[in-house]
């Protein structure tokens, strides 16, 4: 059983064109350049990886709690 605690992830379009991943959770459409921030869950979502195969996506680096949270509120509040 595997018990460690899932981080989520900061990734990066690496190409020059837009790139828009639809994961169960939401739609993510990073410019050229542009960096987000993911949860845990749509880490593992199968569209997230199959973007980061294709390389279209890179993963930059691990989210600390503190983006972790101010992430999850910001996807908790429709009005945000």
């Amino acid at each position: 059983m595997n018990d460690r605690i899932r981080r989520g992830m900061w990734i990066k379009n690496n190409g020059t064109e837009t790139v828009t991943v639809s994961l169960s959770s939401r739609e993510l459409q990073l410019g050229p350049g542009e960096e987000k921030l993911i949860t845990p869950e749509e880490v593992r979502d199968s569209s997230m990886r199959t973007a980061l195969q294709e390389r279209s996506i890179a993963i930059v680096r691990p989210a600390t709690e503190d983006e972790e949270e101010a992430l999850q509120e910001r996807l908790d509040d429709p009005d945000t």
